[in-house]
């Protein structure tokens, strides 16, 4: 039974990640953290991680920036692995998080699912075969219309996969409207759209002549980033530490 904390328990992700735990019988939520105490999971919620007294195996984190370095703090001061699912993070709180994995086992990835996370392990060799043999890779993303950033952090990371395979030779290109030039052999498109209630949806494209082929990946609950945290915080628990990605769950 992995023994889990859940910062910002109160939130959309945080009651997910409730139910789903609810119904798993190898995790249990002992405490939450939240501005809002009140709870009907019946774990107890305390305002602040700092008055957090549950023993606890990791921490999962769906909180807000604003959050980190206390979370961080009582991570460290406990040796509790922890799960950094929160978003938009400053280049210093990275660097902190970083930091922190030196003491503790800390884990962060771009996206916590399963099914993307695999999907980034499967571009490598995919890069090494079809871009060394000329293909040019696109990627298109498309998320609801209240999402903020553009491209998304998972389509960077699937970017990230394939330039990694390939040595770092490519260039982003995420506007084609500025200039009238011909595509460059070395570059990666990755293009957005926003509208509705698209939950999450990623294609990478490798095309070569007379051919296309197609990864992709759709998102139809953001229940799926639950999941993806809840097996991180039972892969997490008990590790040394370490800075760990969804990378190192998929592959054990």
């Amino acid at each position: 039974m992995t023994r889990i904390i859940m910062n910002g328990c109160n939130g959309h992700m945080g009651r997910v990640i409730s139910d789903l735990c609810a119904q798993d019988d190898d995790i249990e939520i002992v405490a939450g953290v939240d501005i809002d105490t009140q709870t009907p999971y019946g774990y107890p919620v305390f305002a602040e991680i700092a008055d957090c007294d549950a023993e606890a195996d990791a921490i999962i984190d769906f909180s807000h920036v604003s959050c980190i370095d206390a979370l961080l703090a009582y991570s460290v001061e406990k040796s509790v692995p922890v799960i950094v699912c929160t978003t938009g993070l400053s280049e210093e709180q990275n660097a902190a998080v970083r930091a922190a994995s030196e003491e503790v086992a800390v884990l962060k990835s771009a996206n916590m699912s399963l099914g993307i996370n695999t999907l980034i392990e499967l571009l490598k060799p995919a890069a090494r075969a079809l871009a060394t043999a000329g293909f040019d890779v696109e990627i298109v993303e498309k998320h609801h219309n209240r999402k903020l950033d553009a491209p998304s952090g998972t389509a960077i990371a699937l970017a990230d996969s394939v330039n990694e395979a390939m040595d770092h030779a490519y260039e982003y290109k995420l506007d084609r409207s500025a200039e009238r030039k011909k595509r460059d052999k070395k570059e990666i498109g990755i293009q957005a759209v926003r509208g509705g209630n698209i939950v999450g949806e990623h294609e990478v494209l490798f095309c070569g002549t007379d051919e296309v082929v197609t990864f992709k990946h759709t998102a139809y609950s953001r229940a799926i980033f639950g999941k993806g945290a809840i097996e991180a915080a039972k892969f997490l628990a008990g590790k040394p530490a370490g800075f760990y990605d969804m990378g190192d769950v998929i592959c054990g």
